[in-house]
């Protein structure tokens, strides 16, 4: 129908692959700008969840999407083509069936990898712009999620370096910056040390960088004292425990750490480091 439909406004064979070609594009368009308003739109209606968690699942599946879509346009496309031309689309069809029963045995890996892609989506485990680690298949990656496509997983550590995983080798995923993240501080002070006055420095260093400005929008809860955390050879380990924005750990724990040792200066703590005592025997 659709073919009669263009022979009779386009005279010429080749006129008519021309329109079909420009009309793939530009269903593929609109398709893209749909996808994108839908996709946004209903992750916008999801309760408690957060600007940045929306805007990284919003990504991931647009991108996925449109991926599917893109695909479908042009497999019509093709076969329209080749309908023009009076290809025996059933035959053909035939014919790449007994090609992929062949292919999809030498291809299990691969479908292994889409249907964990498939998971990984579905269950939101990561989305683009998370920083997540990923081991498996030997080793382990980390780095921001660039791209996430039903089959591979493209990694950007800071190095700059692109790693690129089959989403089937990822047995486990490190998920660093999903919803809200910690920053989990071992701080050691020397056994001469107050530590209700170490505790007092602590919580007051925290809870002043948290009402800055500057640090406000990052921080959801100060860094604060959490308990004595272990009595090692040459120092008292304090655990520190804060909560702060996701990928804002590595950030609010440097400037955490700058204004510590500061702090400890000016009240007097001093921040050991290993020793070793060493006793002369004398010989009668």
């Amino acid at each position: 129908m659709i073919i009669e439909i263009l022979q009779e406004i386009f005279q010429n064979t080749y006129t008519i692959v021309l329109a079909v070609i420009a009309a793939a594009f530009i269903v593929q368009l609109v398709l893209r700008r749909i996808i994108t308003l839908a996709v946004h739109r209903r992750i916008s209606r999801h309760k408690n969840v957060t600007a940045a968690d929306a805007r990284k699942r919003a990504e991931t599946l647009g991108s996925v999407f449109r991926t599917l879509s893109a695909i479908i346009i042009w497999i019509t496309a093709i076969l329209v083509i080749l309908s023009i031309f009076e290809v025996d689309i059933a035959a053909l069809m035939t014919g790449a069936g007994l090609i992929g029963i062949i292919v999809g045995f030498g291809a299990q890996s691969t479908i292994k990898d889409i249907l964990a892609g498939l998971f990984i989506i579905s269950e939101n485990q990561y989305r683009v712009g998370d920083i997540v680690r990923l081991n498996g298949g030997g080793g382990e990656v980390a780095g921001v999620v660039e791209e996430l496509t039903v089959r591979i997983t493209k990694l950007r550590d800071l190095d700059g370096n692109l790693h690129i995983v089959r989403n089937g080798n990822a047995d486990i995923v490190s998920n660093f910056t999903f919803n809200h993240a910690n920053v989990n501080l071992n701080l050691s002070v020397a056994y001469d040390s107050d530590i209700d006055l170490v505790e007092k420095v602590i919580n007051d260093t925290g809870t002043k960088m948290a009402a800055e400005p500057e640090w406000a929008d990052a921080i959801r809860e100060p860094i604060q004292f959490l308990r004595v955390d272990d009595f090692a050879d040459s120092a008292i380990m304090i655990k520190t425990l804060g909560e702060v924005e996701p990928a804002e750990q590595w950030a609010v724990a440097g400037e955490f750490r700058r204004r510590i040792k500061k702090a400890f200066e000016k009240a007097g703590i001093s921040i050991p480091f290993p020793q070793i005592v060493i006793h002369e025997a004398h010989k009668k």
